[in-house]
């Protein structure tokens, strides 16, 4: 499996390529800024993208996604769930409030669904819808790795949590997403957040300040 984490933009969000070097095959998760980087990682890969995906909304990890979307072509679908659509259509309003400037992205092409299983070669990234920092939030548990591994996003941080006081957010439905969908899997399943380190599940069951295992 490839993946590579890298962090992108004033914010420093979290960009992800995962892919299949045997299947040829790769995704781009929340391409949030620098879209001329990104694509010349994914480039270095030699692998195919497939798919252009978000876990949300916010201008940070989907700052960059029209440029990426240009380079790769619009035959690569575009995935979303969509309770983000309010926020993805105004990301360039997003981006005014910190001072930024981004390029409208085109319309998504590939809703996400609970329980959905995206293909990328021989991997599976299976969609679970995991709100409360932002209605439409959604973390990947990928099957097929060679070890347990989960994308969430701004879910869950080592040591933290996603914020709530954002449009649409909410503690109580972030805590509920966190224990139902994220604590529920294996606790050595790697974690892959939008901001910061690798973390593990069972780590954050045990240690994290605001939604330890019950």
């Amino acid at each position: 499996m490839l993946l590579d984490v890298f962090p992108t933009g004033p914010i420093q969000a979290n960009c992800i390529l995962i892919g299949d070097p045997v299947g040829g095959q790769l995704a781009v998760i929340d391409p949030g800024d620098e879209p001329e980087m990104i694509l010349e990682r994914i480039e270095a890969t030699g692998l195919t993208p497939v798919a252009i995906l978000h876990t949300h909304a916010h201008v940070d990890h989907a700052g960059g996604t029209a440029g990426v979307a240009a380079g790769l072509g619009a035959s690569v679908p575009i995935g979303l769930h969509r309770e983000e659509l309010e926020l993805y259509e105004n990301l360039a309003v997003q981006a005014r409030m910190f001072g930024l400037e981004v390029d409208p992205p085109p319309p998504p092409t590939l809703w996400l669904e609970h329980g959905q299983r995206v293909p990328v070669g021989g991997l599976e990234l299976e969609v679970r819808h995991t709100p409360g920092h932002s209605p439409g939030s959604v973390s990947f548990v990928v099957a097929g790795a060679a070890e347990p591994l989960v994308i969430v996003g701004d879910v869950l941080f080592a040591g933290s949590i996603g914020r709530t006081d954002l449009w649409g957010g909410s503690f109580e439905v972030l805590e509920r997403s966190i224990r139902e969908q994220l604590y529920t899997l294996p606790e050595t399943t790697r974690v892959i957040s939008g901001h910061g380190p690798v973390t593990t599940i069972g780590h954050e069951k045990r240690t994290n300040p605001f939604v330890r295992a019950e």
